[in-house]
This record gives C-alpha cells, structure tokens and sequence, in this order.
C-alpha cells in the first residue's frame, strides 16, 4: 500500500476545511432563523445576526398555534404530501417499467413526447382551464393530478428498469408470473433505494407547494400550511379576528418562525432517506 505523502495529506486536510466551511455556510443561516423565531422583537432590531437570543421568547409560535387553523392546514399539508406522493409513485412506477419493456411498440415515439414536455409546458392559464373543464377546481385531485407523473423522474425510473437484467425476466415468464407480478414481486424489491429518493422529490414538492394550491383551492378550509403561513406573514401587524388578536406579536420573529414551522416537518424525513438518497440518485443517470 501506498503512504500517504505531504502533499496528499496537506491535500486531504485543505479539503476537510473547505467542506467545514462551505457546511457552516449552508448550515449558519437556518439556525439564525431558528434563533430568530425565539428571539425578541428588540433584539432581532438591535442586532443583525443572532445565533443565541439573550431571552428567549415563545410570541411567534403561540401566535402561530393560537388558533387551530395552523394545525388543520397542517393536517391537510400532509394528507396532499402523502397521498399525493403514493399517486406520483405508482404512476411513475409503472409507465417507467411500461416503457422500460423492449416489446413495447411506439416505445421511442413515447419517449419522444416525454421528453417534449420537459423543453415546452402549455403554461398556468392552459393548465388552469384543462383543469376547471375536469371539474376539479376546490378539489384536492386538482393539487395532486396535474403533476402525477414527472417526466424528469420517469426516465431516471426507465433508465434503472432497463439496467436490470433481462434474464430476470425471461426467468419469470418461464415460472409463469405476468407483467403485473414480475413487477410488483420482482421488479419493485430491486427498487427501493430508486424509489425511496423519488419518493423524497416528490413529498418535498408537494410540501413545498404553494401556487396550485392557490390557484386551484378556492376555501380557506382547504388551505394546506403554506398558505396560512403566507397570510400570516402578511397579516401580522393587522388584526387577524380571533387569530391571536390579542397577542402583540414581533413581525421579525414571526417571519422566522414560520419558516421554520414550514420546513421542520420535511426536514425531519430526510434522515430515515438519506442512506438511499445517493444511490437512489445515480442509479439510472447512465443508461439511456
């Protein structure tokens, strides 16, 4: 084996300390914000950046969670995410393996208008009348159908399916499994690190997303989080009904602190997908 000499060492050690750097980088402004959210109002003003409140401070979050309106489009944020991620999964899934399959004729012409739709998109008006014409404005379908199935996500799927070796295939056409069985018992066991990162695409979209349901969802009752958060944001210095009217509230930390309301509840997924994250990512990236 070969020692490692001065300058693979100075190397690797210019490396470290570049990568700690860049981490601090990424990793200092979210916990300003989760500072912040604690922080109060005259401290946010006096000082710039703030990393430990001097008093810690609960105004923002019992202003957020002094109604049920937050917890309820909380609810409803995570009813969309996972349901529409299991729609996003299995559709994916299957038209990835469809196309996948080397008998299925006008394969490369699908392709083609697969791939057409990542280089040209109708546009908002377009989407927004297809989907008043189906009838499913105020409906949670109109949230999570139009974007079932990314075209993005389903060639990266194609590519892993075709990877796989034909000879498990012809192995279960032999034992007599359909195309059905072969891939719920074969095909979707070999997946799963595939599946588990676009499993995380997807649920980080739809908690993320705001413009549908804005354009889509015409009752507040069916606001998911990003909304309400969003008219928190705007509504915080006015009277807001019985929405914590009575609480005199830092706008400041309030801002923050609906950051992190948005974000804490995807964040906490990441670390049960990370170890597949990776792999999940290359695999398919090459073959085309």
């Amino acid at each position: 084996m070969r020692k490692s000499g001065l300058a693979d060492r100075s190397f690797d050690t210019i490396n470290v300390l570049l990568l700690i750097v860049i981490s601090l980088i990424c990793i200092l402004p979210f916990l300003q914000i989760v500072a912040g959210s604690f922080a109060t109002q005259q401290e946010l003003m006096e000082k710039k950046f703030v990393l430990i409140p001097e008093v810690y401070s609960l105004d923002a979050y019992r202003f957020i969670f002094s109604d049920i309106t937050i917890p309820k489009s909380m609810m409803i944020s995570v009813f969309i995410t996972v349901c529409g991620t299991i729609i996003n999964l299995v559709l994916t899934s299957i038209t990835a393996f469809a196309l996948a399959r080397r008998g299925l004729r006008g394969r490369r012409f699908i392709m083609f208008l697969i791939v057409f739709t990542l280089l040209f998109d109708g546009g908002m008006i377009p989407a927004y009348l297809v989907v008043k014409e189906l009838g499913l404005i105020n409906t949670y379908w109109a949230v999570m159908i139009p974007n079932a199935i990314s075209a993005f996500n389903l060639i990266l799927m194609r590519n892993f399916f075709m990877s796989l070796p034909e000879e498990l295939f012809e192995s279960a056409k032999i034992d007599g499994c359909n195309d059905l069985k072969t891939f719920i018992q074969i095909v979707i066991p070999l997946s799963m690190a595939s599946m588990a990162t676009f499993m995380l695409f997807y649920a980080v979209n739809h908690w993320n997303n705001f413009m549908m349901p804005f354009l889509y969802l015409n009752s507040p009752d069916m606001w998911p989080v990003q909304i309400w958060l969003r008219q928190i944001i705007i509504m915080a210095t006015a009277d807001f009904g019985d929405f914590g009217a009575s609480i005199e509230i830092p706008s400041q930390s309030l801002r923050m602190a609906t950051i992190v309301v948005a974000t804490l509840p995807i964040l906490l997924v990441y670390p049960f997908i990370q170890k597949h994250f990776v792999k999940g990512v290359m695999i398919g990236s090459v073959k085309g």
